[in-house]
């Protein structure tokens, strides 16, 4: 087994991800949280100056869905059937493009109230709820997402749409067969034990 560093902030955001793959499997890695106040200075030297960075065996494995697709298949969470693994590269391509939509917003210098009305006038109403429609739909005959067996976008969903939820409690309430989902995924023992000890951070 390679071993593994994480290089990210101090914040679950584009790497809880390859945590909780890294958990969920039994993987032993280490990690290196950085704050924010410090990545000004710290980022001439970290490997292609942006994080996540996940170092294998003291390689660099850059941007998030490329080191959780990579994961997935080291600890056999990629669907067998080819077609469904796409289905799932689709589904995760489609989540990185509304969070980045959300931290596009949430990082910005906008005032706090501006914010949030951007979120709930036009995020949430265009962006978050449409594709969490689709989704509750989906699982309404699933086990999991791609197939009778849990596959790396199963966590996925489960990282971001509970992330989400914990900001907005009330999020996944016109969607229980989502809300049911994320909460089985949640349930997992070794992911129940990391979120319980995980660091608490507000993204």
């Amino acid at each position: 087994m390679p071993q593994y560093h994480l290089i990210y902030f101090d914040v679950r955001g584009r790497g809880e991800l390859t945590r909780w793959l890294l958990e969920y499997s039994g993987t032993t890695y280490t990690e290196e949280r950085i704050a924010f106040a410090d990545w000004a200075v710290k980022k001439q030297s970290v490997p292609t100056g942006k994080v996540p960075i996940l170092m294998v065996d003291g390689r660099p494995l850059a941007q998030s869905l490329a080191i959780a697709r990579y994961l997935a298949k080291e600890v056999g969470l990629v669907p067998k059937d080819n077609l469904e693994a796409a289905f799932a590269d689709t589904l995760a391509d489609t989540i990185a493009e509304m969070m980045s939509a959300f931290y596009k917003n949430k990082m910005s210098s906008l005032p706090e109230d501006e914010k949030e009305r951007k979120f709930s006038e036009e995020i949430n109403p265009n962006i978050i709820r449409p594709l969490l429609g689709d989704l509750n739909e989906h699982l309404a005959s699933r086990s999991w997402y791609s197939c009778e067996q849990i596959s790396w976008v199963d966590l996925m969903i489960a990282v971001e749409f509970g992330g989400l939820r914990k900001s907005y409690p009330k999020l996944l309430d016109d969607f229980p067969k989502v809300a049911g989902h994320v909460d089985k995924v949640m349930a997992l023992p070794n992911i129940e034990a990391w979120v319980k000890r995980r660091p608490d951070t507000l993204l």
